[in-house]
């Protein structure tokens, strides 16, 4: 039991922290692990392309590299705070890309709405990683 004067951290059971951190690790970076080979294909880079994103044969392939790389950094914990922070970038240039306050289509906005906010979601996730690491059983955690 964790008393005032130690961090919750601490109060934590060493058997369930690791698989918990690695199955949280896991879920976070499905979505850029899968979405960043995605931004390789001709499909997304015309999508991006006809929603005005510039040079988007170069900037699209390059998002998908940082949320791929990112993501793997942050699942297997190696490097995971520049890890995160690949993801944060990546994130902060393709959540813009869902204008649903200027969607007149309800079901629509509805839609965008929903992707911009998973987006500042994940996005705070992927700030807290890069301030706190990728926690147990991560590469970054192995005693050296």
């Amino acid at each position: 039991m964790a008393t005032l004067a130690q961090p919750l951290t601490q109060s934590k059971s060493s058997t369930s922290a690791g698989p918990v951190a690695l199955v949280g690790r896991l879920l976070f970076t499905l979505i850029f692990l899968m979405a960043g080979l995605t931004h390789f294909s001709s499909q997304t880079i015309g999508f991006a392309a006809s929603q005005g994103v510039p040079f988007a044969s170069i900037v699209v392939p390059l998002a998908g590299a940082m949320a791929f790389l990112g993501g793997l950094s942050i699942l297997l914990g190696y490097r995971a705070k520049l890890g995160a922070w690949l993801i944060v970038l990546f994130l902060v240039g393709v959540t813009p890309m869902h204008r649903f306050w200027g969607i007149a289509d309800p079901m629509m906005r509805q839609m965008q709405m929903v992707m911009f906010m998973k987006n500042l979601a994940m996005l705070g996730g992927a700030l807290l990683i890069s301030q706190l690491g990728a926690g147990p059983w991560s590469l970054d955690s192995r005693k050296g």
